[in-house]
């Protein structure tokens, strides 16, 4: 099996896993500072934005970064917002089908970007709602700073 394929199943196991029963404007502030409060321990700025049915919940931008993040953020949520995976899903599934965004659905790279950091807010029964998205660091590490974060929230429902 190829990297790109165990990654996507990985992926996909992610956003199955990782599905909250409700999703509040006070639980995405307390998303959003428990994002911002892990990134300060990577020592890296970061933009971050938590969105649920088009309403934009939180949003924050570190000191150190620039108006690009939030086209980031926005390309980024895009694609979230059209395919219902997350960003970086879409851009392994991409790599391991050796094809570009324009050449597989025919969209624009300056309106879509299929890089990690922007991960679907699931309602567990309902589906894909909103996003949760990091831009600053490699995107790589903006996923996982993603899904680690949210992972502590979906465990810390399940316990309640």
């Amino acid at each position: 099996m190829s990297t790109h394929k165990a990654l996507l199943q990985d992926l996909l196991q992610q956003e199955e896993e990782i599905q909250f029963s409700h999703f509040s404007n006070e639980l995405a502030l307390e998303v959003g500072l428990a994002l911002l409060k892990d990134a300060k321990t990577l020592s890296k700025p970061v933009a971050i934005d938590i969105t649920r049915n088009g309403l934009q919940l939180f949003h924050f931008a570190m000191e150190g970064t620039a108006i690009d993040n939030g086209e980031w953020i926005r390309r980024k949520n895009n694609v979230v917002n059209r395919f219902s995976h997350s960003s970086f899903y879409i851009g392994t599934s991409l790599k391991n089908a050796e094809k570009t965004l324009e050449e597989k659905y025919l969209i624009s790279s300056q309106e879509y970007a299929a890089h990690g950091g922007a991960f679907p807010l699931i309602i567990r029964g309902i589906g894909p709602v909103g996003t949760v998205t990091v831009s600053g660091l490699p995107q790589q590490e903006d996923h996982e700073l993603v899904v680690r974060v949210l992972r502590q929230f979906v465990e810390r429902e399940k316990q309640a």
